[in-house]
Formats: C-alpha cells, structure tokens, sequence
C-alpha cells in the first residue's frame, strides 16, 4: 500500500506542451515558489480534491488524515513546492518538486502535481510540470521521475510530450524525463518566471486588501444610512 509520503502525480485536463524551455515555462501562468508558511493553504488545496482526484494523486483513496500526515511532513527546505494562486490568494494549482535522498544521489526528483476541480483544462498541470523541470534543471538534476497511475492519462501525456520515456507495469507507469545540462538560458528563464510569480502575487494581493477596505468603507455607509433613517422616524 502506497503512503502519503510517496504521492502520485495527478494532473488537469490534457494539455501540450513542447518539452523543457525557459521560453515557454510559466511565460503565460505566473506561478510561486510557496514556503513552509502556506503548508494550511496547501493543506485545504488537497482536501478539496474530490475522491477520484485524490486516488488519481496519491495512487490510492486517501482520507483526509493521510493526507494532513503527507502536508505535515512536506520538507519545504528540502523540496520544492510551487502554486498557481486565484485572485484571492488561494492556490487552484501546486506541483510537489521531491529530492528524495537514495534518489538526488542519483540525480534524481520525483514530479507530483495537482489541480483543483474548477481549474481544469487551463493547462496548468504541463506549466508546472514544465517550472519544475527548469528548476531541476538548475539544480543539477539528471533525471526527472513520475510515478503515476496508468489511467492518469493527463499526466501520462504532459510527460509523454515533454519527451518523457514511459513504462507500464501492470495499473501503474512510470515515467522518466532525461534532463539537459544547465545553461545561461535555463538560469534566466528561471529567474524570469520567478519574477512573473512574485509580481502577479503582489499585485492579487494589493487587489484583495483594496477590496476588503472597499467592502468596509461600504459597510460604514451602510451603517450611517441606517442611523439616519432611524433618527429621521
């Protein structure tokens, strides 16, 4: 029986994509690198995964518990965690970039992906797939490894594209994407999307608290008009 420390990728709607490229990665859809700080969000981000989603992501039916046990222990200091965030700050999308110690020794990461219900068929699960690369690309990564259920077809085929050799034994495939060398362009187009996720998230942030002063300072006039009326009668 598989744990929830050993998750299984779980992705959107079949989307393309054209293989690791800084020009590409995250160019259209900001996405973050997220901290041990969000571990809540990421937290309520799977436990909104519907049944069939979560045995799609872990490789079987995981309850609400074993999934706490697997955000509990995401080692954000290890690993890398990156989110697709909506306008009020909640991740709609996050992909799990694990270094696994017997396998980084390697030069090995393993690949996991999620995307919530209302989310789907953006592409999302091939823009994190392909942000993940970059990073392990950077990071000296030889080969990127996808354990994944064989009817998770959306996964199957973003890895597929990506130019990723897969194997299947049996209800389960395994996927491995053989990763260049790092190069300027790789460093840049990096830095670049991260720059994209950094940017997107303030500006959604400063939107939020515009709209929560608006709502109060609404709230306010409510409130006078309504004391008003009482004194006028």
């Amino acid at each position: 029986m598989n744990t929830p420390s050993t998750p299984r990728p779980q992705a959107d709607a079949p989307a393309t994509s054209q293989g690791v490229d800084a020009r590409n990665a995250s160019a259209i859809v900001p996405i973050r690198e997220i901290g041990a700080r969000y571990r809540e969000q990421v937290l309520r981000h799977l436990l909104g995964l519907e049944p069939h989603d979560r045995y799609l992501r872990f490789g079987f039916a995981a309850d609400d518990r074993q999934i706490a046990q697997y955000v509990d222990k995401l080692d954000f200091e290890r690993d890398r965690v990156f989110g697709i965030f909506n306008r009020k700050l909640e991740p709609i999308a996050m992909a799990h970039l694990a270094y696994p110690g017997e396998m980084v020794q390697a030069g090995f990461a393993e690949f996991g992906v999620s995307v919530s219900p209302h989310a789907r068929g953006r592409g999302y699960g091939t823009r994190l797939f392909e942000r993940a690369a970059i990073h392990a690309v950077n990071d000296g990564i030889q080969t990127l490894y996808i354990h994944a259920l064989s009817e998770n077809v959306a996964m199957l085929k973003i890895a597929r594209n990506a130019g990723a050799e897969v194997q299947r034994s049996g209800n389960e495939s395994q996927a491995h994407l053989k990763l260049p060398e790092a190069s300027f362009k790789t460093r840049v187009g990096e830095l670049v999307a991260e720059q994209v996720g950094q940017v997107d998230y303030w500006l959604k942030s400063e939107a939020l608290i515009a709209r929560e002063v608006l709502a109060t300072v609404q709230e306010v006039r409510e409130a006078v008009r309504e004391g008003r009326h009482k004194s006028a009668s």
